[in-house]
């Protein structure tokens, strides 16, 4: 009993940063609107929402270097300490949003704060997901490893259904003058708060990191990833592209549902509670499958089954533009971006050895999302405005995600990390 009350309190301190991140993504996805009024009057809705969603990119700018920097860190001094280092550094980054003054008080000084809040947030995110990763599956019995690192995905949903949550409630107890006034910074401040229960959390884990199993600096983790594993994160990078650009698709549907769809921004929060319903346990039964079947080929299966339907599926969603045809659209795309997701994260960890593997991981994933997820709302944005076709961005998505599922034809054939001489992620026994 003790052994299970132990595996459920490193599985909360592993995933509640991983919540509060993807919880502070959605909410400025969700309130970019009203965050672009208030930070660039331009006097041009259009260039306005554009500015915001480059200042969103622009955040993930920072997340190979909190990748790199934490990574190494975690590599060599324990993935305990990096987790309580970078969960507050998240909290600090969601209090600047929530308090940071507008441009009509401070001007220019504005824009920029709001930018560097962005760049704080994206650093801790890059250090979080690779110390986490590695956490969940060194900790777990190696029957395994896929639910446990799919948990990843999952609390992703999670942090997606609280926004959706702090949406609604806002849109009940709050007139639509309020929230654009004030009530927009309360779920950015609610993000600080919750930051000191996950370090209090977090500094009750048990290390994973094995006596020995380290290199001997963190500048020879760094040069041990760029010397002998760039074919490996190049792929591992590629792959990441195709989850990306998919998941930021579901988080611009909310920005396509108001300014495009002219759907009510209530409605328009909510369908982030939708979402995260179902991406929680299709993320989770991604993981369970990648343990029982081949991992590469679960995720390949679910993403082109995905490439197949994006396109009928939008199409239908565009010819009957209705909240309900909206939501039953989105809901089973989810669903199979979900799985696919949740399956390729058994994927990651068993490419790297320990000595490397939370900066591997971690180092592949943000490069991933910041290159393709850091660039794809604007690219969402910049391609209907221009072309008038609200079909233009589903062309993007599908396209990049074809060439982002090649990466997995390579990565089945390569070698796990037992060419390195090193053991397999994962306790032999529960």
């Amino acid at each position: 009993m003790q052994g299970q009350s132990r595996k459920i309190h490193n599985l909360v301190a592993a995933t509640i940063g991983n919540t509060l991140e993807f919880y502070d993504f959605t909410v400025y996805a969700a309130f970019s609107t009203i965050i672009s009024q208030v930070y660039f009057p331009v006097g041009n809705p259009g260039l306005a929402l554009l500015l915001s969603t480059i200042i969103f990119g622009i955040g993930f700018l920072s997340r190979p270097i909190g990748a790199v920097v934490m990574g190494a860190f975690a590599d060599h001094y324990g993935r305990k300490r990096a987790m309580t280092l970078t969960i507050w550094l998240m909290a600090l980054g969601s209090l600047m949003i929530g308090v940071l003054p507008g441009y009509a008080t401070i001007g220019l000084t504005a824009p920029i704060l709001l930018t560097v809040a962005r760049l704080i947030q994206g650093f801790s995110t890059g250090g979080e997901m690779g110390s986490t990763t590695a956490f969940l599956v060194e900790s777990s019995a190696q029957e395994r490893i896929g639910l446990a690192a799919s948990w990843q995905i999952a609390t992703q949903h999670v942090g997606t259904i609280i926004s959706g949550v702090c949406g609604i409630a806002l849109g009940l107890t709050m007139s639509s003058a309020q929230i654009a006034g004030w009530g927009w910074r309360l779920p950015f401040i609610f993000g600080a708060i919750i930051a000191p229960v996950g370090f209090w959390i977090r500094r009750n884990v048990d290390e994973t990191l094995q006596p020995g199993q380290t290199l001997r600096s963190m500048g020879a983790t760094i040069r041990h990833i760029f010397t002998h594993m760039p074919g490996r994160i190049c792929l591992c990078v590629l792959l990441t592209a195709g989850a990306t650009i998919s998941q930021y698709f579901f988080l611009y549907g909310t920005i396509f549902a108001i300014h495009d769809l002219h759907f009510p921004a209530t409605f328009a929060i909510s369908i982030n509670i939708a979402l995260g319903l179902v991406g929680f346990p299709a993320a989770l039964l991604g993981g369970y499958l990648s343990d029982h079947y081949n991992p590469y080929g679960i995720t390949l299966l679910a993403r082109l089954v995905l490439c197949i339907l994006f396109f009928p599926a939008f199409m239908f969603l565009l010819a009957y533009p209705s909240p309900f045809v909206f939501t039953v659209v989105l809901r089973a795309l989810m669903a199979l971006h979900a799985l696919a997701s949740g399956a390729s994260l058994r994927v990651l960890p068993d490419l790297f050895p320990m000595s490397v593997r939370t900066l591997g991981t971690g180092l592949s994933y943000s490069l991933g999302v910041t290159i393709f997820g850091g660039t794809a709302q604007p690219i969402f944005t910049l391609l209907i405005s221009k072309t008038g076709n609200n079909l233009s961005w589903i062309y993007f998505v599908v396209g990049m995600l074809l060439v982002s599922s090649l990466s997995l034809v390579f990565l089945w054939r390569m070698p796990a990390t037992q060419e390195d001489g090193h053991e397999r992620v994962g306790h032999e026994v529960s």
